[in-house]
């Protein structure tokens, strides 16, 4: 189906008398438009940015995953400058098109564990455990049962307790591996980490070949474009509005002294618009835009909102605050010179492997990542650093009791939680290391990735212009920074010690050869901390930005537990901002998971369902 531009004028959308409007129509907003439009009783529209992209290579191609990053399909965000990264800036890409970020990630299909869900129930948020999601996580996907060669092969499993069948998004083992990637599993198994069988069943810790968010058949991305909107785009209830920015959501005061959320301002090609909902208006503009478009209209800090202009119609200094965001180092090795990149290209060359993938929708660009291991600080880490982590832990002081106590609780030894995430893949995937240009050799990358980060930072409107389609957010991180900061720093500096392990161990030595980056020659552990400082990325993961309150209601927290906006009436937020705590799992998975429940639960305050 070739790509539509605008189905509908702006001033033909603005006329129409939606039932429900969403703000997004990324990973969540298409998921929740599909789920309300099955309801043929209710209008629902969409205004997404972006535009409207369909049979795209960089997209749907799976091995040419990140080359949409920077372009004009990617909003080209970027962090203030971080003092824990020596001042350094970092880009945080956002997906700028239909489909949102589920049409730039890397494919990667997997969950936390039971605890991380029971953590946010825990905090006061009734119906958030892994229970009560693990319906949604089925409902969100198709999982492809794996040959039999697969599974003896490659260590590839199917669960089908756990496994949806039916769902938008199809989930499929990849149909081509590295050369590198039984023998990752080997070198970890010589290292004392299992494999884990049933990575999809609440426990991700251990070694595992990982499921990819990519349509067997046709071996494409499959996201929430060509999943959740394309097939249901023949509804009459359904409406996209591509290339509408919102400037804000109308609130209208209530008698109680409250507010109502009754419609949206926004801007098409240089005018500007009001659109109105009769029974909601659906927040799912992702971590960085959802808490700019509550602050532009009115929801947030009083202060911040006084900096950008703005009146304070709803009271609520957590809106922005509670970022969390996975922290990462790309490690790089030498590859031994038999060893062939083919992961990218293959060892006949890219011109080769992308005609292989075109005839025959085979070959290396049939692949993304999918050499994971997950694993407790415990076993990553000697044991007396773990101490002196756990010490630091215990020591911190926090305003948020319940918060510090289920955080503290993830250092408990006996806790087997994916603390950190190791990946490899071939190739140098660490900008900060430059070869020289006549530099024969080929090297491999071991992705380092922190699960649970205490560094806790924000998103605000740009003060300075107070319009956030200015697209000019301030995103805060605060990478490393202050007494939690440094728990992550340290962590990261002695988890680089277990990347090195596992390069050694055979039969994995085999085929990598020395660490060239950080370079041997570092050896203390101020040395690390310069070298992490100098060189830590982000994964592409924020969360936390318009949190679940839980017991603390407003005080704690953007939204209750059925994701309606504290202090407004109809306006709710699904994405993945609502996490109140970060997850120990690539969150691609999560967010549908979340936007199921969020439909659902809107089907069921309008008496739709029971």
């Amino acid at each position: 189906m070739a790509a539509q531009e605008n189905l509908i004028t702006a001033a033909e959308f603005s006329q129409i008398q939606f039932d429900f409007l969403i703000i997004g129509g990324g990973t969540a907003g298409l998921a929740v438009a599909a789920r309300l439009s099955e309801y043929s009783q209710f209008n629902v529209g969409v205004l997404e940015a972006g535009p409207l992209v369909n049979r795209l290579d960089t997209v749907d191609i799976p091995g040419l995953y990140g080359q949409t990053i920077g372009t004009e399909h990617d909003w080209g965000f970027k962090t203030v400058p971080q003092p824990g990264l020596h001042g350094r800036v970092l880009p945080w890409p956002r997906g700028k098109l239909v489909g949102g970020t589920s049409a730039l990630n890397f494919m990667i299909w997997n969950r936390g564990s039971k605890e991380d869900y029971n953590a946010w129930e825990q905090l006061g948020n009734p119906g958030w455990g892994w229970d009560d999601l693990l319906p949604f996580f089925k409902k969100s996907e198709t999982i492809h049962r794996p040959t039999l060669r697969h599974q003896t092969d490659y260590g590839a499993t199917f669960d089908p307790e756990v496994s949806g069948t039916t769902g938008p998004i199809n989930v499929s083992y990849p149909n081509y591996y590295p050369t590198t990637h039984q023998l990752w599993r080997q070198a970890l198994n010589s290292l004392g980490i299992e494999s884990n069988e049933a990575h999809l069943s609440g426990s991700n810790t251990g070694v595992w070949t990982c499921v990819n968010s990519i349509t067997p058949e046709e071996q494409t991305r499959s996201y929430a474009t060509n999943s959740y909107y394309l097939p249901n785009v023949h509804r009459k209830n359904l409406f996209l509005l591509t290339g509408a920015f919102v400037d804000e959501i109308t609130l209208e005061a209530t008698d109680d002294g409250s507010h109502k959320a009754t419609g949206v301002t926004f801007t098409c090609n240089g005018q500007q618009h009001h659109v109105s909902a009769k029974y909601e208006v659906i927040l799912s503009a992702g971590t960085v835009q959802s808490p700019q478009i509550l602050e532009s209209s009115g929801i947030g800090n009083p202060q911040i909102l006084a900096s950008a202009g703005k009146a304070t119609k709803v009271d609520n200094p957590n809106v922005g605050e509670n970022l969390q965001e996975h922290i990462m180092a790309a490690i790089v090795f030498e590859t031994k010179t038999e060893v062939q990149n083919d992961q990218k290209s293959g060892n006949k060359g890219p011109d080769a492997a992308l005609e292989e993938y075109l005839r025959h929708r085979a070959g290396p660009l049939t692949a993304v990542p999918s050499c994971f291991c997950y694993l407790p600080f415990v076993k990553a880490l000697p044991e007396g650093k773990f101490q002196d982590l756990s010490r630091l832990v215990s020591g911190l002081p926090s305003s948020n009791l319940q918060s510090h106590s289920v955080t503290s609780e993830r250092f408990d030894p006996k806790q087997r939680l994916g603390q950190i995430e190791y990946i490899l893949d071939f190739g140098n995937w660490n900008q900060a290391f430059s070869p020289s240009q006549d530099d024969a050799k080929n090297y491999a990358t071991v992705f380092q990735v922190l699960q649970y980060p205490f560094s806790q930072g924000s998103i605000h409107i740009n003060s300075s212009t107070g319009n956030v389609s200015a697209n000019e957010p301030t995103i805060d991180p605060k990478y490393y920074s202050g007494t939690h900061g440094k728990i992550d720093l340290e962590a990261m500096i002695h988890s680089i010690h277990f990347a090195d392990e596992i390069a050694r161990s055979k039969p994995l030595s085999n085929l990598l050869g020395p660490r060239v980056f950080p370079p041997k020659s570092i050896t203390t552990d101020d040395e690390y901390r310069d070298w992490v400082g100098k060189t830590t990325i982000t994964d592409w993961h924020p969360v936390g930005t318009c949190s679940m309150g839980g017991s603390r209601g407003i005080e704690g927290g953007v939204v209750d537990h059925r994701l309606r906006v504290y202090g407004v009436q109809g306006l709710r937020v699904i994405d993945a901002s609502i996490m109140p705590l970060h997850i120990s799992a690539h969150i691609q998975a999560t967010v549908y998971a979340i936007a199921e429940k969020g439909a659902h639960m809107i089907l069921q305050d309008h008496n739709v369902l029971a």
